[in-house]
């Protein structure tokens, strides 16, 4: 069970000045812990910040800002010494900036830039951010002995696992999935007493949102206006939704938190999964649930295996 939702215990969030970060951010400071926002948005970082203070007015909690772009490895180097020299520990790094690029050409297979800036955010972000602080939180967790006093969080997408196409795609979906095998490693090695990262009292956490009101989807400030709720589809989450769903599956110490939506339950999410690992398994041909051949069967296979599911 985790307990690095916690007074006193400081997070690190990068992405953390709007959507799900900054909804993780207000949840950690409800707790009563101290947090650092990462974000490339120079205004939204001012906005989270004063948002954060009024949320606890408790002087002793600290609230810091820094503007980085996420795919910069010596950005998060020179990030280092400050949060150090401000912060006594770290408790939870929540690595969650992404970005969704369209391609400039009409086949996106053409246009590497497209693929370049999509991994820069989605896929580097990630590993700058473990390169540089997980040392620190490996170090701030060397005195606990139980699982979960301390914690990463990833955030990948369900793209990353049914793959859907589209034209502005490919990039995103590889970096997701990407991310997704990073993490798994990452927990793997961590809960390993034979290998060198090993580090018991980290938890780490896949958290894999449905469909959620964000800046990808028009909300790109900290918080939803009343005009931008305007453009809020009826299905989708509001990024307080993730972040609490999030915060009792970490609890019940899931690895995966596959966010459910307003359009799509779990056991449709589950069912569209395991079509996608059946593509392998049965061998069928790639991202069969959207081919001609196999588009009728896919449709029908997955509602059946959903209903099963839910029973």
């Amino acid at each position: 069970m985790s307990t690095f939702f916690r007074k006193g215990a400081t997070a690190l969030i990068s992405g953390g000045a709007s959507g799900v970060g900054f909804a993780m951010a207000q949840l950690c400071r409800k707790h009563g812990m101290h947090v650092a926002l990462v974000d490339y948005n120079t205004s939204n970082l001012q906005a989270a910040h004063k948002a954060l203070d009024s949320i606890n007015t408790n002087s002793d909690l600290k609230t810091e800002t820094y503007q980085l772009d996420v795919g910069d490895l010596s950005a998060w180097k020179s990030i280092l010494p400050k949060f150090q020299s401000t912060f006594p520990s770290l408790d939870l790094l929540m690595l969650n900036a992404g970005t969704s690029v369209k391609p400039t050409t009409k086949q996106p297979y053409e246009d590497v830039e497209y693929f370049h800036k999509t991994l820069n955010t989605n896929m580097y972000g990630v590993i700058n951010g473990l390169s540089v602080f997980l040392p620190l939180l490996q170090q701030s967790a060397s005195s606990g002995s139980s699982k979960g006093t301390h914690g990463i969080i990833i955030t990948g997408s369900k793209q990353g696992i049914t793959n859907p196409p589209g034209a502005a795609n490919p990039a995103y979906n590889m970096s997701k999935s990407a991310i997704k095998t990073l993490a798994e490693h990452l927990a793997h090695d961590l809960r390993t007493e034979s290998s060198p990262s090993y580090t018991p009292s980290i938890s780490v956490h896949l958290l894999i949102p449905g469909w959620t009101f964000t800046g990808l989807s028009g909300n790109s400030g900290p918080t939803p206006t009343d005009e931008t709720l305007a453009k809020k589809n009826e299905g989708a989450w509001l990024p307080g939704q993730v972040a609490e769903y999030a915060e009792r599956k970490i609890g019940e110490g899931k690895f995966y938190i596959v966010c459910p939506d307003g359009d799509v339950d779990e056991a449709l999410d589950m069912a569209r999964m395991e079509w996608a690992i059946g593509d392998v398994v049965q061998g069928r041909s790639a991202l069969s649930r959207w081919d001609g051949e196999f588009a009728e069967g896919a449709a029908g296979g997955i509602k059946r295996r959903a209903e099963e599911l839910r029973k």
